[in-house]
């Protein structure tokens, strides 16, 4: 009943540059993400509101680019506009009861076949768990179930995650804190755009 969003969000995705230029000329469309350690589950990743994040991220991607599929050279971002329709919202507290129901069938499932369930993992020097496994497939799991019951599929997931040390001593708050969008859906990307600079000229005398 309540899980349709209304009106438009901003986010910003980290890619190469010519990754960038090609989907900004409309030459290519930005791919989905599925690996199975994907936070929120496959799909379009971006951030929310947050620029600089973004390009964090792409900086990231380039240091650690012997690991990935396409590796960065020259890190940049691109800003969407972003219609997020029918929303599995993780800041929602019936959403995350159905998350966890689904964990439960997903449990349930692997233990009848004798598998051992995936983990969320650390990775590098990190002590957050950046290679989630097993929230990526109990993700795929509720996405799963609700297409094998005929329900209205996501178009997109929201999630608030805590990340990286202490802001300031004894805070509630950490160095990376952030909202991601997984869109499962591309139509809800309703234009592409290169962000800008503040203009400091304005309303200067």
């Amino acid at each position: 009943m309540y899980s349709t969003r209304s009106g438009l969000i901003l986010g910003f995705h980290g890619c190469d540059e010519s990754i960038a230029t090609a989907v900004l000329n409309n030459q290519k469309n930005l791919k989905e993400s599925d690996n199975n350690y994907d936070w929120l589950g496959h799909g379009i990743y971006f951030w929310e509101y947050s620029p600089d994040r973004a390009l964090e991220y792409a900086n990231f991607l380039k240091k650690h680019s012997s690991r990935a599929k396409k590796p960065i050279k020259i890190p940049a971002i691109i800003g969407a506009v972003i219609d997020l329709g029918y929303c599995f919202d993780l800041l929602d507290y019936g959403s995350l009861q159905l998350l966890k129901s689904s964990y439960d069938v997903f449990k349930s499932a692997w233990e009848l076949t004798g598998r051992k369930l995936p983990e969320n993992k650390t990775a590098g020097n990190s002590e957050d768990l950046l290679l989630r496994e097993l929230d990526c497939a109990v993700f795929e799991t509720l996405h799963g179930f609700r297409k094998t019951e005929g329900k209205t599929p996501y178009d997109s997931v929201r999630g608030v995650f805590w990340e990286g040390g202490p802001l300031y001593p004894n805070a509630g708050f950490r160095e990376k804190d952030h909202i991601q969008i997984c869109i499962r859906n591309p139509n809800c990307i309703k234009g592409i755009f290169l962000p800008r600079e503040v203009n400091e000229n304005y309303n200067k005398v």
